[in-house]
């Protein structure tokens, strides 16, 4: 388990008002739990044993049960019509990420007044109450289930709860200032604080002087081991470069412990060129992918906003990310040889384009991984002070591409797109993949460069983009800030419809 994101234990509380029989209530709470168990183990909930009957001082012995059993996450469960002021009073004082769920009728046989829940209605109470008291609870798309749809709804809950606790524990420490002529990952801060993330902004300085002071370390051998063995070689041909490279990622690892501070979880971001190739003579570029494996994200070129997109992926799929440039287009002669009516979904030119980076995506998502140069660099440096990237083709699969950003204006918008990695070899360099998103090229347009998004996106390997979407706006993205590729037929605002 990655230490540096949330486990979630969601405590569920089934609510029932005092006209109707409370073990209706009770019996489907039960009932939830054991499906819920059944088909997802039993470590991520816990069966709150008090019921909210009309009941303030209820509420209050739920809520000390639930605190005392180590929950971290809430689900009110509207087993029938629900008491709208204690069940929303829960939600108002418990610390932490909420939703609310109820339960739908059983049979046919049992909608008498002994066995009709009336949920549904209550459902429509429990909101307008939420607003009232401008309580943030996450309602399911299909909020009203059976015992097995709820147990669905509260395991969907999971990454839009480990996204909230994460960010609300999160520092980020980043060492610049940002390249020259490169403003393009240039965002205000305001919107992290808004979001309840710590910041802190260090020189690269600072981080030179900690990595002298790292010369020598005793636990250098032990990591440079743990480099060669990650990427097969032997004592006779390691590279010089690795002992450096130990030396920098325990510079990077012991920051992050003693600058935390008071908060749980922590991603970096640190300027890599080009005075880094100076001072450091090699690239971060490996450890950054190490690091990033680990479930320590690192972003390249002092992308905060990159930083926080990976974090926030690693929360929602629990796996390893990576953060790219969306970089250059497929060509057209690679595309008609080797992409054209090949796959599944027969992609448009435009629907196609290269993720790449210098080498910060991990060797487990890279076919054929090994150390390099940054040959980009090595134009304006000696081709030894560049050694340090990672490179192959990035493993072909589904993927998920996308980004949270705050806009020069201070305001918070996000992409998202489900799409592929294609199993295509790109014929380049650095860590780089064929990657194919349907509509891509209309997305391109009027989503990242309508929306004047930076050319850095997170990437993860899966779909996630239900997940993501629902915890972007739990944590108050606008919807209508969300974009998405539009599939074809279905315009963009600013989309010439002549076109």
């Amino acid at each position: 388990m990655n230490s540096n994101i949330p486990t979630v234990k969601v405590g569920i509380v089934a609510v029932s008002r005092d006209c109707f029989p409370a073990p209706l209530a009770v019996n489907r709470r039960k009932a939830v739990v054991e499906a819920y168990t059944k088909k997802y183990g039993a470590d991520d909930i816990y069966e709150c044993p008090i019921t909210i009957v009309e009941s303030e001082i209820d509420m209050v012995h739920a809520l000390e049960d639930i605190k005392k059993a180590g929950c971290n996450a809430l689900c009110v469960y509207l087993g029938n019509f629900g008491p709208e002021i204690s069940e929303t009073l829960l939600a108002k004082h418990f610390d932490g990420p909420k939703m609310f769920v109820a339960a739908a009728e059983e049979s046919s046989n049992t909608l008498g007044i002994q066995g009709r829940g009336d949920a549904y209605c209550g459902m429509l109470n429990a909101s307008y109450n939420l607003a009232l008291r401008n309580v943030n609870a996450w309602i399911p798309e299909n909020p009203v289930g059976d015992a097995e749809d709820t147990a669905d709804n509260i395991h969907d809950f999971l990454p839009i709860a480990r996204v909230a606790l994460g960010l609300s524990n999160l520092k980020i420490i980043s060492f610049g200032p940002r390249p020259a002529n490169f403003l393009a990952c240039n965002a205000p801060i305001k919107q992290l604080y808004n979001l309840n993330v710590e910041i802190e902004e260090e020189s690269e300085l600072d981080l030179f002087e900690a990595y002298q002071k790292h010369e020598g370390d005793e636990r250098i051998a032990a990591v440079r081991k743990d480099m060669m063995d990650e990427m097969g070689y032997t004592e006779e041909k390691a590279p010089e470069m690795l002992k450096k490279l130990a030396q920098y990622e325990l510079t990077l690892t012991d920051w992050a412990d003693e600058h935390k501070g008071y908060r749980q979880y922590v991603a970096l971001t640190t300027k890599c060129w080009p005075a880094f190739q100076d001072m450091f003579r090699f690239v971060p570029c490996y450890v950054n992918s190490r690091l990033t494996g680990r479930g320590i994200p690192v972003s390249c070129e002092v992308d905060i906003y990159g930083a926080l997109s990976e974090y926030i992926g690693w929360c929602v799929s629990q796996q390893s990310v990576t953060l790219l440039d969306i970089n250059n287009s497929v060509p057209k002669d690679m595309y008609r040889a080797n992409i054209q009516g090949k796959f599944g979904y027969d992609y448009k030119l435009t629907d196609c384009f290269m993720g790449f980076h210098c080498g910060n995506t991990c060797s487990s998502r890279i076919q054929g991984a090994h150390l390099d140069y940054q040959k980009i660099m090595a134009n304006t440096h000696p081709a030894e002070w560049c050694d340090g990237t990672i490179e192959g083709d990035i493993n072909p699969g589904d993927i998920t591409f996308y980004r949270l950003q705050s806009t020069a204006d201070a305001d918070l918008r996000a992409y998202a797109a489900e799409g592929e990695v294609l199993p295509v070899a790109t014929q380049s360099f650095g860590g780089i993949g064929v990657f194919a998103i349907k509509e891509m090229g209309r997305f391109y347009r009027y989503e990242l460069v309508g929306n004047h998004f930076p050319h850095h996106g997170a990437v993860m390997f899966g779909h996630y983009g239900k997940s993501l979407y629902e915890a972007l706006k739990y944590i108050g993205v606008a919807p209508e800030k969300i974009g998405y590729n539009h599939p074809a037929g279905d315009r963009y605002v600013d989309e010439n419809p002549f076109s």
